[in-house]
């Protein structure tokens, strides 16, 4: 095979300690250390990407290779390979936690594709780095899976986010206490690796200006927007406001199309937040059923619910405040950060209305229409109705004699609908007229609903079934659900099932409703 050609210039560029070893310890005055994948027993390639496979350069005979396996296992390296970890901190649950860094994930380096694009490539599950915290470094079968199909999933649904090459078992067991109540069990294990321009995270700028190292904060600061942010343009102060306020809109855009979609990150700690506004970090993440803003996926946030659904954008914005607070020290005046906060929250009300205008089926919405959208959430929340098979079916429903027939598969509740429809007529009403005003063409809005408003997402129960199949052996679930996901606003003959709402039992099993951080 011809090996890709890898650039690696986050290494070359920027400070790494050289000798610092695998114990935990304070890395100081450097952005990531160098560290090797620890090999595993038995590679096997499980799954992969045919898209991202091929954006690579990877063809059919290079993923039938052995060493293919080989090296996205972590026990073998392709020339140019320059493995290391990224060293920073970050906020968790509104806490600073100090340093935290890659702690089981491992850069291989950085390939330049065909096109021009520059990928990194990122081992997720290979062994412990110094900021392993004293843990394993590896990754169970059932969360490199969720990571592996969610990361492409979002792709095909148009939302902002890191992709993912492979699925590789590794034929050895990793032990975890899935919800930490001291019953932890052998799972099988597997490495993930997960692909994205760059890895860079809100908490590399945090951990810098926690240790007043302002000099190490400004040659990231100048590198991020040298490789990343190529067109803009200036330089000082001016050239730095401007890469905040793109950060922001960056980061609005992306949590826009989560709440579009019903995805909930379920962990939105600085560290786990994209300095290129991408979905990164795919740990107890979750997707919506019945339409509920209160609802976390996250076992260790079921308490206070801070990364609840309803509440991504202000998580957003108050992330990107510590962003900001940890730029400071390169303004003399930080104006152009509050400026930029600012940016935010216009360009995710922006983004809001371009969603609701979608959902709806308008050639644009303003401020009564997001209202309008409001109060249909609202009932759909009382009503206990599935997001996207509600919103789905919109597009069916003649506004001018609207037979709600089409919703009954959305009700969790069939004791609710009676109740709620009488309601619902009610908001049709206003609805029907706003579209009676409207300039798009009844086959163009049917259209941009459709576009907007997926048939089909990775939902709990679905992951959590390929997940059972997987680890009794069948593997073929794996690609069987990525195939159907790869078209998320098609119709597709055949594969209904995988657009059914939540069944019963799905409702409070562990991986359906409720997930952890162990994984």
């Amino acid at each position: 095979m011809t090996a890709p050609r890898f650039d690696n210039h986050f290494v070359a560029e920027l400070p790494g300690e050289r000798d610092g070893g695998l114990q935990p310890h304070a890395v100081e005055g450097a952005l990531w250390s160098p560290v090797a994948p620890t090999p595993v027993a038995a590679p096997r390639l499980v799954a992969y990407s045919a898209e991202m496979a091929d954006a690579l350069g990877f063809d059919a005979a290079d993923i039938a290779d052995p060493l293919f396996a080989q090296v996205f296992a972590g026990n073998a390296l392709y020339p140019g390979m320059q493995p290391w970890a990224a060293n920073y901190g970050g906020h968790q649950f509104g806490q600073w936690a100090g340093q935290l860094g890659d702690g089981r994930a491992i850069s291989l380096g950085e390939v330049v594709a065909a096109d021009g694009r520059r990928w990194e490539l990122q081992l997720k599950g290979a062994g412990t780095t110094p900021y392993s915290r004293g843990a394993d470094g590896r990754a169970v079968l059932r969360s490199s899976i969720r990571e592996f199909v969610c990361s492409e999933a979002m792709h095909h649904l148009g939302v902002p986010t890191t992709r993912a090459l492979c699925l590789v078992g590794s034929g050895e067991p990793v032990v975890r206490d899935m919800f930490y109540d001291g019953h932890p069990r052998a799972e099988p294990g597997a490495v993930v690796c997960r692909v994205a321009p760059s890895f860079v995270r809100f908490g590399s700028f945090e951990l810098p200006t926690s240790r007043g190292d302002v000099a190490l904060l400004r040659q990231l600061a100048d590198f991020t927007i040298a490789r990343d942010f190529p067109e803009l343009r200036g330089q000082g102060e001016s050239l730095y406001a401007d890469w905040f306020a793109q950060v922001c809109e960056r980061t609005a855009s992306m949590v826009a199309q989560w709440m579009r979609v019903g995805f909930v990150h379920g962990v939105m700690n600085t560290d786990n937040m994209s300095i290129l506004g991408l979905t990164l970090d795919y740990g107890p993440y979750g997707w919506i059923d019945d339409y509920d803003p209160d609802w976390t996926p996250n076992t260790t946030d079921a308490q206070r619910r801070r990364y609840r659904f309803g509440w991504q954008p202000q998580v957003a914005h108050w992330n990107l405040g510590r962003l900001a607070q940890a730029l400071a020290p390169l303004f003399g005046d930080v104006q152009p950060l509050r400026a930029g906060l600012e940016r935010y929250l216009a360009a995710y009300a922006r983004a809001e209305r371009e969603v609701v205008a979608g959902k709806l089926g308008l050639a644009q919405a303003g401020d009564a229409d997001v209202a309008l959208m409001a109060e249909l959430q609202s009932w759909m929340h009382v009503a206990q109705v599935d997001m996207t098979l509600l919103f789905r079916a919109l597009m069916d429903i003649d506004p001018e004699r609207p037979d709600f027939a089409a919703l009954d598969a959305a009700f969790y509740d069939p004791g609710r609908r009676e109740a709620a429809l009488p309601v619902l007529d009610g908001w049709w009403l206003r609805y029907a007229a706003r579209l009676r005003e409207d300039p798009l063409d009844p086959a163009v809005r049917r259209q941009r609903m459709r576009l907007a408003n997926p048939r089909y997402v990775p939902r709990n129960y679905l992951l959590q079934q390929v997940i059972d199949r997987a680890e009794q052996g069948d593997e073929a679930g794996i690609g069987e659900l990525l195939e159907v996901l790869r078209h998320p606003y098609d119709d597709q003959p055949g594969r209904e099932a995988y657009a059914a709402r939540r069944p019963d039992w799905a409702r409070e099993r562990a991986g359906c409703s409720m997930l952890s951080c162990s994984s």
